[in-house]
């Protein structure tokens, strides 16, 4: 009898004698967590091995003395197609060749490319001259040593498992896993108090406002949870103030808005705490999966396809499928389908999207709707399975 693996396999082999490995992954919250499990791959497969991610600022912030399979974090210039300048982030052309310099002193013997596909981020790994490239490669991108082809629509977690599986590293999990420590539960405690009754936490934000599910949605769940004895929080980033404003301001019931206040750890440590965590297809969405909370994602087209769950015991993907400006009616799927005719596209952005947003109620098959006008979005997630006993009493006040 023959068997399919659901997983990628090691299609490569192992290098000898590796001591030093260079991973170059420098994007946002979600990009970092879809690669941990190709990290803890490497980890596994290496174990002697230094894995040192090339990185943007926050992740030296975020992963220092944080257990797991990243050993250092070497911070990388901003540039084009690699990642965007912090505020006050100035690099001189001189930084630059010190940080190439600094890099190939370093000897790595592995050089992995996991940053899109390759035509900006594999020249900047070759300049560190590491005795071996892996990784991802577009058409456009110059050639590896080994790689694999980089294609739009493949879910993120397998992606990055072949890319480090063509140096010899099978698949130890592939669930995106982070370790939420004693100082982020500090972090959190100061900021949100002790949970007295089951914490519902909602992040209405998103970079693409095409991913935005409108705030009346939001406003709506959570009356909805607080009705059933919640604790409603409303996060995001300082850019997300005004739409968690929106949300917190539809509500009936009170919530707490929590802008700018907790670092990604702390965050990591509020969602722990959280009965379930409702959120739009972005890094605190994914961060909340990793941590081990009960999530639903509110998913836009094909982006599901990429960052989507891979199993529905404790999270729930909802899709919109809408496809047009609700402005003007123009296609504004281009990048998302090269190849089909999409037409020009237009310009009205966020506000068009704030107008209509992710248009789940009505998309979503009817038992999964979380509809405006106070729709019954906990019966949806106790019937689902969703929300388990991760506060105290859960069970008793009638959550799961």
């Amino acid at each position: 009898m023959t068997t399919t693996r659901a997983v990628p396999e090691a299609t490569g082999a192992l290098l000898p004698g590796v001591a030093r490995i260079a991973v170059l992954r420098a994007n946002a919250l979600g990009d970092f967590l879809f690669a941990t499990p190709a990290l803890a791959a490497l980890r596994a497969a290496y174990p002697a091995a230094e894995v040192t991610l090339l990185g943007a600022p926050w992740h030296t912030r975020f992963l220092r003395d944080r257990p797991g399979p990243v050993d250092r974090v070497v911070v990388v210039p901003p540039a084009p197609g690699i990642r965007a300048a912090d505020p006050g982030e100035a690099w001189s052309a001189a930084d630059v060749e010190r940080f190439r310099a600094a890099g190939r002193a370093e000897r790595f013997d592995l050089g992995l490319q996991l940053h899109g596909g390759g035509a900006h981020s594999t020249p900047l790994l070759a300049s560190l001259r590491p005795r071996l490239t892996a990784g991802l490669r577009a058409p456009d991108a110059p050639a590896l040593d080994r790689w694999i082809r980089y294609t739009l629509h493949q879910p993120e977690v397998s992606r990055y498992l072949e890319a480090v599986a063509l140096v010899g590293a099978a698949p130890v999990t592939l669930r995106p896993s982070v370790t939420v420590g004693d100082a982020d539960r500090l972090e959190a405690l100061t900021v949100a108090g002790a949970p007295g009754r089951p914490r519902v936490a909602l992040h209405p934000g998103a970079a693409d406002p095409r991913r935005q599910w409108p705030p009346e949605r939001f406003a709506a769940v959570g009356d909805a949870a607080a009705a059933r004895g919640a604790e409603v929080f409303v996060t995001g980033s300082a850019a997300e103030r005004g739409i968690v404003g929106a949300v917190t301001a539809g509500m009936r019931a009170p919530a707490r808005p929590l802008v700018d206040r907790l670092s990604v750890g702390g965050l990591a440590a509020l969602y722990v705490g959280c009965a379930v965590v409702v959120a739009n297809d972005t890094g605190p969405l994914h961060l909340a999966a990793a941590v081990g909370a009960a999530t639903v994602g509110l998913f836009w087209v094909g982006n599901a396809v990429n960052s989507g769950p891979f199993e529905q015991h404790r999270h729930r993907a909802l899709l919109s499928w809408t496809m047009s400006c609700p402005r003007c009616g123009a296609g504004r799927t281009a990048e998302l389908y090269p190849l089909r005719d999409n037409g020009p596209g237009c310009d009205h952005g966020a506000a068009a999207a704030g107008r209509r947003g992710v248009d789940l109620a009505r998309d979503a098959p009817r038992e999964d709707r979380i509809a405006a006008g106070g729709a019954p979005a906990l019966h949806l997630l106790r019937r689902r399975g969703v929300l388990e006993q991760e506060a105290g009493g859960a069970e008793r006040d009638g959550w799961t």
